[in-house]
């Protein structure tokens, strides 16, 4: 393990949520939402409105930054955010998982949750200067953001679906 479960549960959502905007666009209704927040084990208030999801959806560009930035920017980044929320970092336990920081209430809104867990993951991946873990997905038509977590940081591309997209256009330029 690269970081602790909560950083890498953090940047996973992240950059998730970031990817749900790369066409096709993944979230665009409630139900969507619940499926991400759920397949992230979010906790927490959840109102279900059009509001929250508006929210979540406006925060993709931020968090977008703030994953594709060089480490002095991000730092700046992720102040700047902590700041804006009102970030108080406590100790918590809750679920199946042991001693971790929340920095906002449970019932601060989503948006407010979602950004602030990112951008205390954030202060780990700076302070371990494991900035190169965050880049850009290799397939030139894509907009993805890849977390390459693996022991020998050789993941290239942000999904499968790239992955075998990049196979099938080598395999049929070698057959050339």
């Amino acid at each position: 393990m690269v970081f602790t479960h909560d950083t890498e549960a953090a940047l996973l959502a992240a950059v998730a949520l970031v990817n749900s905007a790369v066409e096709p666009d993944t979230l665009t209704t409630g139900e969507e939402l619940t499926a991400f927040l759920d397949a992230h084990e979010f906790t927490g208030t959840r109102l279900g409105t059009t509001q929250e999801l508006a929210g979540v959806r406006e925060l993709r560009p931020r968090l977008r930054a703030l994953l594709t930035s060089d480490r002095d920017t991000a730092a700046g980044l992720v102040n700047d955010l902590l700041v804006e929320e009102h970030a108080l970092p406590q100790l918590v336990r809750h679920g199946g998982h042991d001693w971790h920081i929340h920095a906002v209430a449970p019932d601060a809104p989503l948006a407010t949750r979602i950004a602030v867990e990112a951008a205390m993951a954030m202060i780990d991946v700076i302070r371990a200067d494991e900035m190169s873990r965050l880049d850009l997905c290799a397939d030139d038509e894509c907009l993805g953001i890849v977390l390459d977590l693996s022991r020998n940081r050789s993941r290239r591309f942000c999904s499968t679906t790239c992955t075998n997209r990049a196979a099938v256009a080598a395999y049929r330029a070698r057959q050339r």
